[in-house]
């Protein structure tokens, strides 16, 4: 009863942001305060001193369920665009939640090097959040949280049946890509205030193919969980060579362009 009532509670929410309802900005705007030194308290502020914020978000899934932008992105009225490469994901969630919002784009694409057709893996048995979440061009990524437990307790605190042989775990589905020259030029990101990349284990690629010494986004974050040590340490050697302060907020780094500003205290224990 618990999950379906929480659950019901989270759908009613997504309805009113779907709807552009003022009941939600209001919300926000006005009685929400996000915790100290949260990620959630630096995208707060940066959205209060930037008017509006053009932002780039790789890997945004339904846009809204456990995502850390969605609530400023309605808020304070950024404009850009929001890649998701699963159709099914993007036709039930993203695009239904940004159809009445005005200077968003939703595409159903994966960013990649060149433009064309991709394997993504996923969890073959679920479209639940927990699961959609976990796609990735990375398929090892997917194994590591299936040798870990974490799929099939995930899967049995939702009542999913598992299939008998883990091989049938993952599936492989092939998806849309788009270069990052082709997302500036078709959708006008000109300007980039804030990159927000979540790719399962692929945020370093995804990096370098933005080739920030030339489209110089002002934040950047992304998922450090699912890299390696090493692509982690080679991350933040790329952003610092690039003249950005670098810090952990739990599962995600944070990189912002020097001079920081009212921003420098996030960063006091910088990587």
């Amino acid at each position: 009863m618990a999950y379906f009532l929480k659950n019901s509670f989270k759908k009613f929410l997504f309805n009113l942001s779907a709807n552009d309802s003022f009941l939600y900005r209001a919300f926000y705007k006005f009685f929400y305060k996000p915790k100290k030194g949260s990620l959630a308290e630096v995208i707060d502020l940066f959205s209060k001193k930037n008017d509006p914020v053009h932002f780039l978000q790789v890997g945004a899934n339904d846009g809204f369920f456990h995502d850390p932008l969605h609530k400023f992105i309605r808020t304070y009225h950024w404009k850009g665009v929001l890649l998701e490469p699963q159709p099914f994901v993007f036709e039930k969630y993203l695009k239904r939640l940004h159809q009445r919002t005005k200077d968003i784009q939703t595409v159903n694409a994966a960013m990649s090097s060149d433009d064309g057709v991709r394997s993504i893996y996923k969890i073959s048995f679920s479209n639940s959040r927990w699961a959609t979440g976990l796609a990735s061009f990375n398929k090892s990524a997917i194994e590591e949280a299936i040798d870990s437990g974490h799929v099939e307790r995930c899967a049995r605190r939702y009542g999913e049946k598992l299939p008998a042989d883990k091989r049938d775990y993952i599936a492989e589905e092939k998806i849309n890509c788009l270069s990052p020259e082709t997302l500036v030029q078709r959708y006008g990101l000109r300007q980039i205030d804030w990159l927000q990349i979540d790719a399962e284990g692929f945020d370093f690629e995804i990096i370098k193919m933005m080739k920030i010494e030339r489209t110089k986004p002002r934040v950047i974050v992304y998922e450090h969980s699912h890299l390696s040590a090493d692509d982690q340490a080679a991350c933040i050697r790329h952003l610092k060579d690039n003249d950005y302060a670098v810090a952990d907020i739990r599962e995600n780094t944070i990189a912002m362009k020097k001079p920081l500003g009212e921003f420098a205290h996030f960063f006091q224990n910088s990587l």
